[in-house]
């Protein structure tokens, strides 16, 4: 990337005419890569596609799809009327999915200090679907806990967590605004997490998460339902968590020499839960 005061590294326009790639494979790398060296920073403007076509010497049918490829990978957004700008980079989580740093951690280490802004904390009478996934009576009394979290003053996750009152009464007065749910009941409540079941889905975003997570009405969400159990198989949270697909990118490692991984433990990993709920 361009360090300030230093001139942006020259764009490279040139096709190879002879070369088999298509020209829109080469136009999307040319660009793609002035991105990736600081020649255009998140939120700047590309040429339009008059001047693609007159700075790289191809027709705008070669233009238009070099453009539709990199918006949906995410690399710019196109926007009616306005042109196409640089996209701003997708925060990237590998603790979602197999590692044992909290959200928290994970985002500092990155040098992306987390925030979170409660929106709810309160006991509550559960409902039937929570009594039902907490294996509680109808209207036992539950902790019910909304968060927002940020990422670069961005909001990136809500959250929505549920939890016996009667395994955890300290929560309802805890202050969570910088410290992570699960650190919390394992340190004051001397709860840990052994377990959980989860489901994974894609959702678009009704007026209350668009609002909340600054986005248009019917965007893509990832969303997260999830049971979490301590190791004598007591359950201890139901939670649900919509992320935004846009500023949020998940990876998945896979290593074959591990073996096949057993259903249980598909289900069980609650290191993902830690990462981006804790």
């Amino acid at each position: 990337m361009v360090s300030p005061g230093e001139s942006p590294p020259r764009l490279q326009t040139s096709i190879d005419r002879k070369s088999p790639i298509p020209y829109y494979v080469q136009l999307k790398h040319a660009l793609s890569e002035g991105i990736e060296n600081g020649h255009w920073k998140p939120g700047d403007r590309l040429p339009s596609e008059a001047e693609l076509c007159q700075l790289f010497g191809v027709s705008r049918t070669v233009v238009r799809q070099a453009l539709s490829e990199m918006a949906y990978e995410g690399l710019v957004v196109r926007e009616k009327g306005r042109g196409t700008f640089v996209a701003e980079p997708k925060i990237r989580s590998r603790s979602l999915v197999h590692s044992l740093v909290g959200f928290y951690e994970d985002m500092a280490e990155r040098g992306l200090p987390p925030v979170t802004k409660v929106l709810e904390q309160a006991i509550v009478p559960a409902s039937p679907q929570i009594a039902t996934s907490l294996e509680l009576e109808p209207m036992k009394p539950v902790i019910k806990l909304v968060r927002l979290r940020f990422v670069q003053d961005e909001p990136i996750v809500l959250v929505s967590s549920y939890l016996p009152y009667d395994l955890c009464p300290k929560l309802v007065n805890a202050d969570l605004t910088h410290q992570s749910l699960y650190a919390f009941l394992r340190q004051e409540c001397g709860l840990s997490l052994a377990r959980g079941r989860r489901r994974i889905e894609a959702v678009l975003a009704n007026d209350h998460e668009a609002d909340l997570l600054q986005i248009e009405k019917g965007a893509p969400l990832l969303r997260l339902d999830s049971v979490s159990y301590l190791e004598d198989g007591t359950p201890l949270e139901y939670f649900n968590g919509v992320f935004r697909t846009d500023r949020a990118q998940f990876e998945v490692e896979i290593d074959r020499s591990r073996g096949a991984v057993s259903r249980s433990e598909q289900a069980m990993d609650m290191n993902q839960e830690e990462a981006w709920l804790g």
